[in-house]
């Protein structure tokens, strides 16, 4: 027993203090977005917990009750649409920015954890799947009456008289649309951010968070949003165009048919009014062999949308599992070409 007595008497710090310490291969930065990922996948958006999304709505819901009230004239309602708009984008995004270097001044694993948990709220990947899994549920029991009270939950389309194979397109519809805005695009901007350390990697997803909420509670063409919304969808689309190229792109090389689903993207996608949405559910209809889009139903009237894509094949819960597959491997493999980048620099 007297050699351990010896060996713990000996002070060894001298010699590691000459040691380098141990490192990981991956640099500070690149914690929360592996973290944040672990948490979207496994986590998600708990239900009752308050959401960064939820204060946004609020804050949005406010302005724009006391907006409506007071101001009659359409110019009136733009410019206030302008302050509605860059106040919440840069508002979010200096909040955040305040709120997570707080935190790394009081401790580096508290800033790390707060970052971490922020950006998860950013991802809307588990979300996605869970809501398709719902409806497809429900239809999987045969009950119509659920499949389309759970879909009338996540999709702005009358669902009372819709058939399952329209159930199936809208879920495919709004999940490849959903990924670029709900995934993609705020993983683009994180990671801009990273390379901008005045900035930061959460601070700029949260900020095109707010836009890409601030676009779907305003951004319509209809009244009473028509001028107040006009700045937030402008700008929605405007941040929205690259992250959805560069997943079109990401699409068509990881599907094994680039040539066709950028040849339909340039047939079909152009045609859609919205400079993005075409674009991203057409990648996903040409990488999975089937047609998007024909006759919805909103509040009564009918809406034509361009058809996306060839009727190769009929849509089914099988397809809406690859289609959510196909997200999951964009985004791995964006984080996976961030790992690499991040340990070369």
């Amino acid at each position: 027993m007297l050699l351990p007595k010896v060996l713990t008497s000996i002070d060894l710090s001298p010699i590691l203090a000459l040691l380098p310490a141990p490192r990981s291969p991956l640099p500070a930065p690149f914690y929360p977005f592996f973290l944040a990922a672990i948490l979207d996948y496994l986590i998600g958006d708990p239900w009752g917990w308050l959401h960064p999304v939820q204060v946004m709505g609020w804050a949005i819901d406010r302005f724009t009750t006391t907006a409506l009230k007071y101001l009659d004239r359409p110019l009136a309602r733009r410019m206030a649409g302008v302050v509605l708009c860059w106040g919440l984008i840069l508002g979010t995004g200096g909040v955040t920015w305040l709120l997570v270097y707080s935190c790394d001044w009081l401790h580096p694993w508290l800033g790390t954890a707060v970052r971490s948990i922020l950006l998860a709220s950013c991802f809307a990947g588990r979300s996605l799947r869970r809501a398709a899994e719902d409806v497809l549920a429900a239809i999987a029991t045969e009950d119509l009456d659920l499949a389309r009270s759970q879909l009338r939950m996540y999709v702005g389309r009358d669902t009372d008289k819709i058939t399952i194979p329209e159930i199936d397109r809208a879920i495919l519809e709004t999940v490849t649309e959903n990924a670029i805005d709900g995934v993609m695009a705020p993983l683009f901007y994180a990671i801009v951010g990273m390379f901008i350390p005045a900035v930061g990697a959460v601070p700029l997803a949260m900020a095109y968070k707010a836009a890409s909420t601030l676009d779907s509670m305003v951004g319509y063409r209809r009244e009473p949003y028509a001028d107040l919304g006009w700045c937030s969808a402008k700008v929605e689309d405007v941040l929205t165009w690259l992250p959805c190229r560069l997943a079109v792109l990401t699409l068509s090389i990881i599907s094994g048919k680039p040539l066709t689903v950028w040849r339909l993207c340039w047939r079909d996608a152009r045609q859609d009014p919205s400079p993005n949405s075409g674009w991203s559910e057409c990648a996903y209809a040409a990488a999975l062999g089937v047609r998007v889009g024909g006759v919805n139903y909103y509040r009564g009237e009918v809406q034509n949308k361009p058809f996306l894509g060839d009727d190769l094949q009929p849509i089914t819960a099988a397809i809406i599992q690859q289609a959510l597959n196909l997200t999951r491997y964009s985004f791995l493999l964006w984080l996976g070409l961030l790992a690499i980048v991040s340990i070369q620099t």
